[in-house]
């Protein structure tokens, strides 16, 4: 096995060269896709309803259509499901990666092409491993087994041909043979719908098995973690996996969690490595051990542009490439990529943290934010508040929600957090002052309508019981696969719902 190891990495890191090449060319890489992009498409319907044969230039590009969104795309992807071809993009689609991002039951059917599994998911896969390997050359992750706690999948009954499930799902349904063989546990296994069974039996054949490496979403990969401590009665994951020295994660922030895991994984060499891997598309691998920003891949067959927050709801809004782009700003995301998304807004927000290379990180979703009173709070100023409150009184957090309390008579607004954790905080009172403080600090705007009490009271702040947040998406049918607690909504839909569970209502 040290041989294997020893051959797989040194293939992996063959490929630094190239990601060297697009990190020193980055705007000739994403005109080189661009062009290769609108050549592929220009004998689609949509390419033919849009002049694809004689576009010019990204400027005309962009004054040909307007940013789409998944409602102004539905009805080609409608029919992509149904068994037409050349709609979208002129290869055979007939996989589909049904996404939610939220727990919202309104699904999304994302077409996943032949060619963005190869040039896009399944690089990213590699390259993920190749900055891996880059960064530390002594990894041994390939003499064991890496655990992948995957999504479900299902046959879409439309068309017999077509297929979808979690994105999870749709790769490890077409992974390489030589990918699968360094995956636990098997397939039917971790296809499993039924996530409570799924996590027993992983939990139960895994406890045997040498993992080197873990890969999923924090929220899901802490309930299996606490399942093997219970079967095995052990202290700690190294007590079971002593060889394991890679996670990696994604989908939602890692902020919350990173107390937790270093508990559960007591290693002070433990590597752990951010990827923004949505269902549209493989954007962003942290290439960097000591920094949490991520490296924008810009040879993944995905063309990029990029809306200011502040401009989302203008009515010709105006997009910016990577030679426009500034540090600090937020960003809605735009991308055309080899499945046929064309200007389509994924709805996650970005901000660059450097621009050679371009590195990211995930700010938030253009719909989770509290805007109720002119306060404009997003995920990214929800995280640092309770990061710093959580720091100040050894708290660890589990899930979070946040919604506006309304004004109602002379009462001012507010807004309404539901907190579970992990582990309590020493003085709540002090937890609740320090997070208000704190996003004072970083949100100008929180703080003018905190200003007095006038437009917003000091934060409402309930402690959940143990569970309630797993109970809540249980009850609402979304355990599991890339189905996320939605940190902070503009409305009080999932606030009062979690509420009345809390209170023993049925929701």
């Amino acid at each position: 096995m040290t041989f294997i190891n020893s051959l797989v990495t040194w293939i992996m890191k063959k490929r630094m060269h190239q990601i060297e090449l697009f990190i020193k060319y980055p705007n000739e890489v994403q005109q080189e896709w661009f062009k290769n992009l609108i050549d592929s498409a220009e004998n689609t319907e949509w390419g033919k309803k849009y002049g694809y044969k004689n576009m010019v230039s990204v400027d005309d590009f962009r004054q040909r259509f307007p940013i789409q969104t998944y409602d102004t795309l539905k009805p080609y992807i409608e029919r992509m499901m149904a068994g037409e071809q050349n709609v979208l993009w002129p290869s055979e689609v007939k996989w589909f990666a049904k996404s939610s991002g939220t727990t919202s039951d309104r699904s999304k059917f994302i077409p996943v092409s032949e060619e963005a599994m190869e040039e896009c998911h399944f690089k990213g896969g590699k390259d993920m491993i190749t900055l891996y390997c880059n960064n530390r050359p002594e990894a041994k992750l390939f003499t064991g087994k890496t655990l992948v706690l995957g999504g479900s999948h299902q046959i879409n009954q439309l068309n017999p041909d077509a297929y979808y499930g979690d994105l999870s799902a749709v790769l490890l349904k077409n992974l390489p043979l030589w990918a699968e063989f360094y995956r636990t546990p098997e397939l039917a296994i971790t296809l499993l719908e039924n996530y409570e069974e799924k996590i027993e039996k992983i939990a139960q054949i895994t406890q045997h098995v040498n993992v080197t490496g873990i890969s999923g979403v924090p929220t899901w990969n802490i309930v299996l973690a606490k399942r093997l401590l219970e079967l095995t009665g052990k202290d700690n994951l190294l007590e079971i996996w002593p060889n394991l020295e890679l996670y990696v994660h994604g989908a939602v922030s890692f902020t919350p969690y990173r107390d937790h895991f270093k508990k559960l994984i007591p290693k002070d060499d433990m590597y752990y490595m951010e990827t923004y891997n949505a269902s549209e598309g493989f954007f962003g691998i942290q290439d960097q051990s000591d920094s949490e920003e991520m490296l924008l891949m810009l040879d993944y067959g995905v063309f990029y542009e990029f809306l200011p927050l502040e401009n989302l709801f203008d009515n010709d809004p105006k997009t910016k490439l990577l030679d426009d782009v500034e540090t600090g700003v937020n960003y809605a995301l735009i991308i055309s990529t080899n499945s046929g998304l064309w200007r389509y807004m994924i709805g996650d927000t970005v901000q660059f943290t450097s621009l050679s290379p371009f590195r990211i990180r995930i700010t938030g979703r253009t719909k989770h934010f509290i805007n109720a009173f002119g306060e404009e709070v997003i995920v990214d100023n929800s995280e640092r508040a309770l990061k710093e409150a959580c720091r100040q009184t050894d708290a660890i957090i589990r899930e979070y929600t946040a919604a506006p309390i309304y004004f109602e008579g002379n009462n001012s607004g507010g807004h309404e957090w539901i907190i579970e954790f992990e582990q309590q905080p020493s003085n709540k009172e002090s937890f609740k002052l320090i997070l208000d403080e704190t996003l004072r600090k970083i949100n100008s705007d929180y703080d003018a309508k905190r200003f007095k009490d006038m437009a917003l009271k000091p934060p409402l702040v309930h402690f959940a019981p143990e569970g309630t947040f797993y109970n809540w998406m249980k009850l609402k049918g979304k355990l599991g696969g890339q189905h996320k607690v939605p940190r902070l909504a503009n409305n009080r839909e999932y606030v009062d719902s979690i509420l009345k569970l809390m209170n023993g209502v049925m929701v």
